[in-house]
């Protein structure tokens, strides 16, 4: 339709994708069209590299390796801005109010998103609880609880990425044959991804209850309904939820869902962004500074790629999140099906 075609032109910022990172001599070209996952032997990439760079820069590195107090008022500030904003708009017309929920709502709520991602690793605050703690006030405005799940998940995709029925990041072969073939299939898969994100790690895996999941479903209960006597209204609630929806939709930050792992040169399965979106998302860009180094946060990653240049100089890179969605969608080399996969942990073949 051409509603379709005016969004994917928004998004296709600069140019597609491809054209503007040029692969290193030793990447292949993609294949014409992906009707399976790209399966390899080989371990993920980020502990050798790791190793290589500490016997190189140990000295330089290890002072990086501590919590950023920093994120602490920055996520006070985030919450603190969702809450007046989901009150402030409570009696709008649903136009105003769903522009709003995209633009602030969406932005803000994703910015959170990475802002969790951050605590999860425990890089906020020095003491475990505390960390536990804040990261359940960041989880307030996303409208449902998850942080204790993730936390969980997330640790497994960093030990265990890529293995197949281990690391929840990876999309299902269900996923993947209902959605690979086609723009619309792909276009679907963009809208609806934080809704796979939220129920894909429920039918591959079963979480742990532990006593931070108690107390993230305690705190988010407690905030609801406090919420909604005060307000006399579930309308900011509501905010919330679809705010939420809006930063795992069509969201221009939204495209380093794709961006950090979906395979667009052959043979590389992480890429870094090194691009101004970085200070709407705790700089998730620099992603493979990230998997190389989880325990430095989020306010010392370029200092990593500017400690060892070489190291991560001549990987490819993503240009562009926009343009990662458009070219994700209108590409017919991309595809659900463009992700590297290794064989599970256990040894099991794959049929």
């Amino acid at each position: 339709s051409k509603a379709t075609v005016s969004v994917l032109n928004w998004f296709r910022f600069h140019h597609t994708y491809r054209n503007m990172t040029p692969a290193p001599p030793v990447a292949k070209n993609l294949p014409k069209e992906r009707t399976a996952f790209h399966w390899v032997p080989e371990d993920e990439p980020h502990a050798k590299r790791k190793q290589q760079i500490m016997n190189k820069y140990g000295d330089q590195l290890r002072p990086l390796m501590r919590p950023e107090p920093l994120t602490i008022p920055i996520v006070g500030a985030l919450v603190a801005l969702q809450l007046a904003v989901g009150i402030a708009t409570k009696d709008w017309g649903w136009a105003p109010w769903l522009i709003t929920a995209y633009v602030v709502g969406g932005t803000v709520n994703h910015a959170l998103f990475l802002a969790i991602h951050e605590i999860v690793h425990f890089l906020a605050c020095e003491n475990a609880w505390a960390n536990k703690i804040l990261a359940c006030v960041a989880n307030i405005p996303i409208g449902f609880p998850y942080t204790s799940t993730f936390h969980q998940y997330h640790m497994v995709h960093h030990r265990a990425q890529g293995h197949d029925g281990v690391d929840v990041d990876l999309p299902t072969e269900f996923e993947a044959k209902l959605m690979n073939n086609g723009v619309v299939g792909k276009f679907f898969f963009c809208f609806f991804q934080i809704l796979f994100y939220a129920l894909r790690p429920m039918a591959v895996t079963s979480p742990k209850v532990s006593s931070w999941t108690i107390v993230n479903w305690l705190i988010q209960g407690s905030f609801v309904m406090a919420l909604t006597d005060y307000t006399g209204s579930f309308t900011p609630q509501l905010y919330f939820l679809i705010s939420t929806f809006f930063a795992g939709c069509l969201h221009p930050v939204s495209g380093h869902f794709l961006s950090e792992h979906f395979e667009t040169h052959y043979g590389y399965e992480t890429y870094s962004y090194y691009g101004p979106l970085n200070w709407l998302a705790f700089n998730v860009g620099y992603h493979n500074e990230h998997h190389d180094f989880p325990n430095v946060p989020w306010s010392r990653l370029p200092q990593v790629k500017k400690i060892a240049p070489e190291f991560y100089d001549n990987l490819p890179q993503c240009p562009s999140w926009p343009g990662m969605i458009f070219d994700f969608i209108t590409n017919p080399e991309m595809g659900v099906y463009s992700r590297v996969k290794r064989f599970p942990q256990d040894g099991r073949k794959v049929q």
